[in-house]
């Protein structure tokens, strides 16, 4: 501990401040004391990141995550207030030397204490896992080694700081010697397992005092995590099948925790003694990795791999270069070049078509209304021509003048935060829920907001707009309903007794049925509908998602698994798609190149699949071919607005973040800054995009907002 310097702070949330315990990147930790007495160690959060709300709404959920989790070998958040001028965070302090200083002042550790230790990491891990965290950053600093045994601390913390501004090359902040091979290559994909992997790691530490991959520099490092043989040289013989197990490169042939658990108390007390090496003993010699060279020239065997091998450093190198811990990840997902787009596509030659005596604007989609709230959480907006519809909290739907963001009329009280369904025919369709109990469609004239018709629709399913009119489903589930532009009932088709809804691939009306009474619990039958008739097309596997029609023909997102998993911030992965022959109802699966996760949009024949973490999937939906792959470093990204005009691929986020991809190699066009003030339900809204001529039109909370398509800078 150092003493306080000038311009730290005396106390924080009440708790005295009694010296400098360390500083990073994040911030500084500083050892504190409550009233009481008690000892924390008190994490205050550098003065520029405290000013982005993005940082602060991960650092809050970072925050309720990591006070589940409770354990004998964790150091528990005891108090934090991430709505601070400076966010901080207190954890219970724990005095002792780290794993690395223990290491650094006495040696490598004996048998016992090495058992020991892996015992209580196991533990540890444990206890995180089961609160839904990742650590991402378990290292010997981040280990503490106290009298009744090892405490891991930061666990997950690292997640808090992980976010676009920080970490510009959308690169996982670690520690290469002791980061997973699927953190370097994916660091948003990351498992427990790469936990298992990196415990593997320390143990050798540990034993040894070097790092299984240590290396004359970080780049060779990561390399040799990623392609490289450990070396366990002076690893103790019975530990040997505990560490390589856990450096297994394939995350899946890993041990669980509760394996290695069992196989270190398996460990005969005659064999977990022996005296400590000492501190004047030093580490064992370890055999010298091989540079970068050798092992691009001894691995590879043709030019291809060669400058494949060229590429992955390269990654590794510049983001090293950029962040200082963080590694590259955007070489190993691609080959594609996802470079930013130049100057010269940037401000290529061509002149926006905007509504008349358009300006940039920003309108907040809320009225003040009494009764009780009702809340679809789904804000947003759709356009017809040049004109703009959006609902939003406390009104049904508005008009709102496309140019400057006025409001024109707006119309009803409830729902809040419900998106219009479409415009058709000059009436805006929006649901209306008069009452707990009763949903309805109402068709508002577009000119004036003046209601024409409403019609009771069922509760639970989404009406669609099909070619012919409007298709639902009716208030008891019991038939298909379709409506006509006046609200005339054209037909109807019986329902069947287990879960259906609405679907219109390509304008034609559909159902998706299947087997019980809950969504995805059983294959999906593809269901054509016409008056009277319901007639089997079509049998889809399991969970499989409906994205449209590609001439004419449905299709589907194929799951890799059916397996409900129910964790935090998990996204099923899907492996081919399914395209349906209306006439036939043969299904032809067309593979994807690999497993995509995240939400897909099927625009123009290509099928952006967008993850929660902001990495951009372009695939062609005829082949199944992927056209590009873009990390972008912004996350919870909205569909895709596709301009044929531009050549782009406009998103946004939830905290009004717009974005612009390359349509044709999702090279980044540009970006904008977060709104100032997207409203408090930012976090808990999804985005939109759309696109009303050339104008983008976007939504973030409850705000909407409107920016040229030449990105930021002065208006077109």
């Amino acid at each position: 501990m150092t003493p306080l310097s000038t311009g730290d702070p005396e106390s924080i949330g009440g708790y005295t401040l009694l010296g400098r315990l360390g500083a990073g990147g994040m911030g500084v930790v500083y050892l504190g004391a409550s009233a009481s007495g008690r000892q924390v160690a008190v994490k205050l959060v550098h003065g520029p990141y405290a000013q982005e709300e993005e940082f602060r709404t991960r650092f809050r959920q970072e925050i309720a995550a990591a006070r589940k989790v409770s354990g004998a070998f964790t150091a528990p958040v005891v108090d934090a207030d991430p709505d601070a001028d400076r966010p901080w965070m207190a954890t219970l302090y724990v005095p002792g030397l780290s794993l690395a200083e223990t290491v650094e002042r006495d040696g490598p550790l004996s048998r016992r204490e090495l058992r020991a230790l892996g015992l209580g990491l196991t533990e540890a891990l444990r206890d995180i896992h089961r609160a839904g965290l990742v650590h991402r950053d378990l290292k010997p600093s981040n280990v503490l080694m106290t009298e009744d045994g090892p405490r891991v601390i930061d666990f997950g913390i690292s997640r808090a700081s992980d976010n676009q501004r920080l970490t510009t090359t959308g690169r996982m902040i670690g520690t290469p010697p002791f980061m997973s091979p699927e953190q370097l290559a994916a660091p948003r994909d990351v498992t427990p397992a790469s936990d298992v992997f990196s415990l593997g790691s320390l143990l050798v530490f540990a034993a040894v005092g070097t790092g299984p991959f240590d290396a004359d520099s970080p780049y060779i490092t990561g390399y040799q995590v990623v392609f490289g043989t450990p070396d366990l040289g002076g690893v103790p013989e019975d530990f040997l099948d505990v560490v390589e197990r856990c450096l297994d490169k394939d995350p899946a042939a890993r041990p669980e925790l509760t394996d290695i658990h069992r196989m270190l108390r398996a460990l005969p007390e005659s064999v977990a003694t022996g005296p400590r090496t000492g501190p004047s003993a030093k580490p064992p010699v370890r055999s010298a990795p091989r540079s970068a060279a050798a092992a691009s020239t001894g691995a590879a065997t043709g030019a291809g791999r060669r400058r494949r091998t060229r590429m992955l450093l390269t990654g590794l190198g510049a983001a090293l270069a950029v962040t200082g811990l963080a590694v590259g990840a955007g070489a190993f997902v691609s080959d594609t070049d996802t470079t930013t787009a130049s100057a010269a596509e940037t401000t290529a030659t061509r002149t926006a078509s905007l509504p008349a005596g358009w300006r940039p604007w920003q309108k907040e989609l809320r009225s003040a209304v009494k009764g009780v709230p009702l809340d679809y959480d789904d804000p947003g907006c759709v356009a017809e021509g040049s004109a703009l519809f959006c609902g939003g909290t406390g009104f049904t739907a508005a008009r709102v003048d496309a140019a400057s963001g006025r409001t024109l009329w707006r119309a009803g009280t409830r729902p809040q935060g419900a998106r219009p369904i479409g415009v058709r025919d000059g009436l805006v369709l929006a649901y209306e829920d008069p009452n707990d109990w009763t949903r309805r469609v109402v068709a508002l004239d577009a000119a004036t907001g003046h209601r024409r018709w409403q019609r009771d629709i069922s509760k639970s399913e989404n009406a669609v707009l099909f070619d012919g009119g409007l298709l639902t489903l009716s208030p008891d589930s019991s038939s298909f309903v379709a409506y006509g532009p006046s609200g005339k009932e054209l037909w109807r088709a019986p329902s069947l007794d287990e879960y259906c809804t609405p679907s219109a691939p390509g304008g034609v009306p559909y159902a998706l049925c299947s087997a019980g009474t809950e969504p995805g619990r059983a294959p999906v039958e593809l269901m054509a509908l016409g008056p009277g008739s319901l007639t089997e097309t079509a049998t889809l596997p399991e969970k499989a998602e409906a994205l449209g029609a590609v001439g004419g023909h449905p299709l589907f997102l194929a799951p890799q698994t059916a397996k409900d998993v129910y964790e935090a911030g998990y996204e099923r992965p899907y492996n081919a798609l399914l395209r349906v022959a209306p006439e036939t109802g043969q299904v032809r699966r067309i593979p994807l190149a690999r497993p995509l996760t995240g939400a897909a949009t099927l625009v123009d024949g290509v099928v952006y699949v967008v993850r929660s973490d902001g990495l951009v999937t372009a695939v062609s939906a005829d082949s199944g071919r992927q056209l590009w792959q873009k990390v972008t470093d912004v996350e919870s990204l909205s569909a895709p607005a596709v301009s044929g005009r531009y050549q782009r691929v406009y998103f946004a986020n939830r905290f009004g973040r717009l974005l612009a991809l390359d349509s044709r190699t999702g090279a980044e066009v540009w970006r904008t800054s977060a709104l100032d003030d997207p409203g408090d339900k930012a976090q808990d809204y999804p985005p939109h995009v759309l696109l009303l001529k050339d104008a983008i039109v976007a939504t973030a909370g409850d705000t909407a907002f409107s920016r040229s398509p030449d990105g930021p800078g002065p208006p077109t």
